[in-house]
């Protein structure tokens, strides 16, 4: 579910201050593209604890907001759906059937079968 928000910059002496109107939140960049990260992030944590707890996520655009001189609006997309992936760190466990001499070869070596697992399966599946 990917949805584009706007943000609010405004430049000051750190860097820029970013408000987010639809999530009435505020963070902060040391640079344009920091700011742009920064407020993708934020809007990606705020929406994910609202669905935790129950809560719609808000629509874009549905909160209304003033601006001032020397403001810059601009837009951030999320995927919420990507984001609550990256985040996951939920194990589940599995179990899984090897031939006996290659456990005892991967033991004597000191392998976590988990780890290589997990490894071969990024490599596989490319993500």
């Amino acid at each position: 579910m990917r949805k584009a928000y706007k943000i609010i910059l405004t430049p000051d002496a750190y860097g820029y201050f970013v408000s987010v109107p639809d999530f009435n939140c505020n963070t902060q960049g040391k640079d344009i593209a920091d700011a742009l990260y920064m407020a993708r992030d934020v809007i990606g944590a705020m929406g994910m604890s609202l669905h935790d707890m129950g809560k719609d996520i808000p629509e874009p655009d549905s909160t209304s907001f003033e601006m001032q001189s020397g403001d810059i609006l601009t837009y951030v997309d999320v995927d919420f759906n990507e984001y609550r992936k990256k985040l996951a760190t939920k194990r589940i466990k599995k179990t899984l059937t090897i031939p006996s001499w290659l456990n005892e070869k991967a033991e004597a070596e000191n392998i976590n079968f988990s780890r290589l697992l997990e490894e071969a399966l990024i490599n596989k599946l490319n993500v």
